[in-house]
C-alpha cells in the first residue's frame, strides 16, 4: 500500500472534494503521464528525447519531406514503445472517473493512444494521432494499424496503397498546424470547463500551454500533477509532485469511495 505524506495525503482528500463537486471537468495530459508506461518524455534532462535529438533535424515537416528515411530512423523506437506500451494506473483510473461521468473530456498533447485502450471515449489529441496514415501525394489516408507492426518489427517504411508513396504519421511534426477541429475542440473545453486537471505536463509548449490560463480566466479551478513546476502552479488550488501513477488512481480512489 503505497503511503503519502500527511500534506499529500490533505491535497489528496481536497482535490477529490473538487472532483466531486465540479459539473464540468477537463483533463489535460502531456507526456509525463505515459513515461510510467516507458514512453519517454521530450524534455527531462538526460532521458527526454530532446536532450539526445535535435527536433527540428529529425521530427520537422522539412525533414519528412525532404529525407522521410532520416525521420523513420528516428522515429521506429519511440514507435516500437508506443506500439507495446499499456496503459498505467493513472490512465485507467483517470477513464474510470470518465465512465462515472467525472470528467466530460481528456485533452492529450499525447500521441500514444493509451488513453483510448484505458478506455477514455471523448479523447481530443492536440497534436496529431499515431491511428492514421495519410500520403505525402496523394493525400490518401490509411489506418495506422495496417502499417504500424511491419513497421516496428521489420523497419517496412508504410507506403500508400493507391500510389505507393510514403505514408506520414498523422502526429504533428515542427513547422506544422496543430489539427484545426481538434484544437477548437479544446478551446472550446477550456473556456466551458469549472475544473481543469493538469497531468504530466510541464506546460511549455504552446498553444496547448494556454489553455489552463484560458481556463483560469473563465473561473474555473485547477489541479497539477507533474513532476516539475509549471508556470502556472502559483494560480493553482493543488499542486502535486507525486509519481502520477500513484497519486492519480488514490485521488480517483477518494472521489469514488469518499
Amino acid at each position: 500500500m503505497i503511503s503519502f505524506s500527511s500534506r499529500t495525503q490533505a491535497a489528496i482528500e481536497f482535490a477529490a472534494d473538487l472532483l466531486r463537486q465540479a459539473k464540468h471537468t477537463v483533463l489535460l495530459t502531456g507526456a509525463g503521464i505515459s513515461t510510467p508506461s516507458g514512453i519517454p518524455d521530450f524534455r527531462s534532462t538526460g532521458t527526454g528525447l530532446w536532450s539526445r535529438d535535435e527536433p527540428l533535424e529529425v521530427a520537422s515537416l522539412t525533414t519528412f519531406r525532404t529525407a522521410p528515411e532520416l525521420f523513420f530512423n528516428w522515429f521506429h523506437p519511440l514507435a516500437s514503445q508506443i506500439y507495446h506500451a499499456q496503459p498505467n494506473p493513472a490512465h485507467l483510473a483517470l477513464a474510470g472517473l470518465e465512465h462515472e461521468g467525472l470528467i466530460r473530456s481528456t485533452i492529450t498533447q499525447n500521441v500514444d493512444m493509451l488513453h483510448q485502450k484505458a478506455g477514455a471515449r471523448n479523447v481530443i489529441e492536440v497534436h496529431g494521432t499515431m491511428q492514421t496514415l495519410t500520403c505525402t501525394q496523394c493525400y490518401h489516408r490509411e489506418d495506422a494499424a495496417v502499417h504500424l507492426g511491419a513497421f516496428v518489427e521489420q523497419r517496412t517504411l508504410p507506403s500508400c496503397s493507391l500510389c505507393r508513396q510514403v505514408l506520414k504519421p498523422d502526429v504533428i511534426l515542427f513547422g506544422e498546424q496543430l489539427p484545426q477541429s481538434a484544437w477548437f475542440k479544446a478551446q472550446r473545453e477550456a473556456r466551458q470547463c469549472d475544473l481543469m486537471l493538469v497531468v504530466g505536463s510541464s506546460l511549455e509548449v504552446l498553444p496547448a500551454a494556454g489553455l489552463p490560463m484560458q481556463a483560469l480566466d473563465r473561473g474555473a479551478h485547477l489541479i497539477i500533477v507533474n513532476n516539475a513546476p509549471t508556470y502556472i502552479n502559483a494560480r493553482a488550488d493543488a499542486v502535486f509532485f507525486e509519481d502520477v501513477a500513484e497519486v492519480i488512481p488514490a485521488i480517483a480512489k477518494k472521489v469514488l469511495n469518499g
